[in-house]
């Protein structure tokens, strides 16, 4: 119960980002009225080649497409710098409280503070998603590892229940889907929005029936819907990856190296996020199958 209700949290807590944070670039972080007013220039045909997605345009902030595109690859690598870190940081902390007796006890053996853990991952979410160009870049990377803390804390009970062999497989395959996948929505030049919508609406999909299924253990739904996922979160790796693109690209920060900063930490957690749920997707398949 405690394994399926963690991973429908993970569920809530990508959904949760996916709606705040789409709300906060429609929404008044980067006004209408900057298009309207000529500080932004549209991408010409060279960016589409040059394996920028449509429908975005380059600030004024950017003097050159050049220049862009050497921020666009410095903010990758920051985010997947930034995302591997905190992979290790959930991972080493998950090990501990699962060899700890005293931590398990601490985590598990009271609901308040299991309960509390969760509440505070899915806030911690909201707050970085709706506040990411009101926080500094600091204050925004601080949460952003507290955040792995916790759900290191709370995913621990894998460790529990999954051989540790299951384990490593589950994630050395994540690892491999998530990479390719990575790279396939950082070079490609098609855009990618209509696969993230259909994603994103399968993705509320799921959880709906993780919900109806703690009621009805069916088996098979939950096959299902441990299949569909994976699909759901390689299309969003790939969508979410080429959308970092997109948000440095329309970013309206004081300096570059500050644009640059925020779009790493919300790029890091976005694709943590997609990492996580692909993982604990993979390990209940293979898990079904010992």
């Amino acid at each position: 119960m405690s394994r399926n209700y963690d991973e429908e949290q993970n569920n809530r807590n990508r959904s949760g980002y996916q709606s705040y944070n789409q709300g906060n670039y429609n929404q008044g972080n980067y006004s209408q009225s900057n298009y309207n007013q000529g500080n932004y220039q549209d991408y010409d045909q060279n960016n589409y080649q040059q394996g920028f997605p449509p429908g975005g345009s380059v600030p004024s902030m950017w003097p050159s497409q050049e220049e862009l595109s050497r921020a666009v690859s410095s903010c990758l690598n920051r985010v997947f710098l930034r995302m591997f870190a905190a992979l290790l940081v959930t991972a080493a902390v998950a090990y501990a409280v699962a060899t700890s007796y005293s931590l398990q006890v601490f985590v598990f053996g009271n609901i308040a503070v299991f309960y509390a853990l969760i509440i505070a991952e899915l806030a911690l979410v909201i707050l970085i998603s709706f506040r990411i160009n009101k926080l500094s870049p600091a204050v925004a990377n601080t949460m952003f590892f507290l955040y792995a803390i916790i759900n290191g804390m709370t995913l621990s009970v894998i460790f529990l229940v999954y051989e540790i062999g299951i384990i490593y497989h589950a994630f050395a395959v994540s690892a491999l889907m998530f990479a390719a996948m990575a790279l396939f929505g950082a070079a490609t030049k098609r855009d990618l929005s209509s696969i993230g919508s259909l994603c994103i609406m399968g993705l509320f999909g799921i959880i709906l029936a993780s919900v109806v299924n703690i009621f009805l253990r069916n088996e098979m739904l939950d096959m299902m819907v441990c299949y569909i996922g994976v699909f759901i979160f390689i299309g969003l790796t790939a969508y979410d990856t080429q959308r970092i693109k997109r948000m440095l690209g329309e970013a309206n920060a004081m300096s570059h190296e500050v644009a640059i900063q925020r779009v790493s930490v919300i790029g890091a957690l976005t694709l943590y996020l997609d990492f996580i749920n692909l993982f604990l997707k993979l390990l209940r398949i293979m898990g079904r199958k010992r």
